[in-house]
């Protein structure tokens, strides 16, 4: 496995340490244990569904794979926004979070993206 993605599994595997511990704080409310929940199976998805990329058999099960990488990240950032929108959380942890996670949002969108594109190439040979 190249460095980039060694560099990428460590970064999702800090990030869902990141939610674990941030989804803790969360649940002292009715709303916050509802929004915990969805927030932490999508940040600790990322990196789970990373790794399973990472490891995919082709270049079709990479494209796969990464789509649920795409779809967990993107949802993370879903939720984060919305628990600072909903003023459950504010303040530095919770931007750090959203910035990590449309960061990584925008990686693994640009990594499929890519993917599809070089896919199609080969196609077209």
């Amino acid at each position: 496995m190249n460095r980039l993605a060694e560099a990428l599994k460590e970064r999702t595997f800090n990030f869902a340490l990141r939610i674990i511990r941030f989804c803790r704080g969360l649940r002292c409310t009715w709303e916050g244990r509802e929004l915990s929940d969805q927030l932490f199976r999508a940040g600790t998805h990322v990196g789970a569904n990373y790794r399973s990329a990472a490891r995919a058999r082709s270049h079709l099960d990479f494209i796969n794979k990464i789509g649920f990488v795409v779809e967990e990240a993107d949802e993370s950032v879903y939720w984060l926004e919305l628990i600072k929108a909903a003023e459950i959380v504010t303040g530095l942890e919770v931007d750090a979070l959203l910035d990590e996670s449309t960061q990584l949002s925008r990686i693994f969108n640009q990594s499929q993206l890519t993917a599809k594109n070089n896919a199609a190439a080969r196609r077209s040979r």
